[in-house]
């Protein structure tokens, strides 16, 4: 198919570079758009890459806004909901992904959505937020906008606890957003979905003493089969935002599963590692079929 499709990701990085190989590979196109490089003229209606007008494109697949969560991101959401609008598809579209990039925008539409999720108090007061750990026992204090568990820190019982979160706070976390800690047992799960269908499910199992499983603290991606109740709870999950690949992260504990959030850049590694699945051909297919 001769569709001139851009992939919004990282230059270097692994998921990004095969999403912009497999394109190539299936359509003759490549280019790999770095939203540091992009600029958008309001007035004109014009948006760039280096010297490259992303409104003569047919499409953009987003892979990767930045190098890691940050309040830009929805800066860049903007120039591509921009981009959208002067004819160009967006994978996904980036009201959808706008649902998930804030940690806190994603947990409210699945409490919402009648999602199990860890109990969670959102607060900017320091007070409230002391009272909520000291309920929970143990809590998890997670900035709005991160990944792999950055910034994340586990706050217990205990004589400095106070002391602690105000330091959290005094640390660029003005609104804290505070989730009961589970003891995870040994892995969390990843239910990767393609345009709402399900595909597979990976496990971050835990090598070492982190109180997290993520790639970043020393997890190891292994293959799962969930049951069907599990497979449906992410299939309603992710149905709440509409997006063409996703991954939802949830884990299993004592009192039932829990979902901790929807991804709209994960998995391609994940489906790789345990499944030996190329996410960027799947994704690829089913984008050309949608524009066929």
């Amino acid at each position: 198919m001769n569709k001139r499709i851009g992939v919004i990701g990282i230059p270097g990085k692994w998921s990004s570079e095969v999403l912009a190989d497999t394109l190539e590979k299936k359509t003759g196109f490549r280019l790999l758009i770095s939203m540091d490089d992009v600029s958008v003229n309001l007035e004109k209606r014009q948006v760039w890459f280096r010297d490259h007008n992303l409104a003569t494109l047919d499409a953009v697949l987003v892979k990767k806004l930045a190098s890691d969560y940050e309040p830009e991101m929805m800066n860049r959401l903007e120039i591509l909901r921009f981009l959208e609008a002067q004819g160009v598809a967006v994978f996904s579209r980036p009201a959808s992904i706008a649902g998930l990039l804030n940690r806190l925008n994603c947990t409210t539409t699945l409490c919402l959505g009648d999602i199990p999720i860890p109990p969670t108090v959102v607060t900017e007061n320091v007070s409230e937020a002391h009272r909520a750990m000291k309920i929970f026992g143990t809590a998890v204090f997670k900035p709005l906008f991160t990944s792999k568990a950055r910034g994340m820190q586990v706050i217990a019982d205990s004589r400095s606890a106070l002391d602690e979160i105000r330091a959290y706070q005094n640390n660029g976390n003005r609104t804290m957003y505070i989730q009961k800690f589970f003891p995870l047992p040994g892995k969390d799960l990843g239910l990767v979905f393609l345009g709402g269908k399900y595909l597979a499910t990976y496990a971050r199992v835990r090598q070492n003493s982190s109180w997290n499983t993520t790639t970043l603290s020393g997890g190891k991606y292994e293959p799962f089969e969930p049951d069907e109740k599990l497979i449906e709870l992410g299939r309603r999950s992710q149905a709440l935002f509409n997006l063409d690949f996703t991954c939802v992260d949830l884990a299993e504990t004592e009192t039932g599963p829990v979902v901790f959030e929807v991804s709209a850049f994960g998995g391609f590694r994940g489906l790789e590692v345990a499944h030996h699945m190329n996410a960027a051909d799947l994704l690829v297919d089913h984008i050309l079929a949608k524009m066929a």
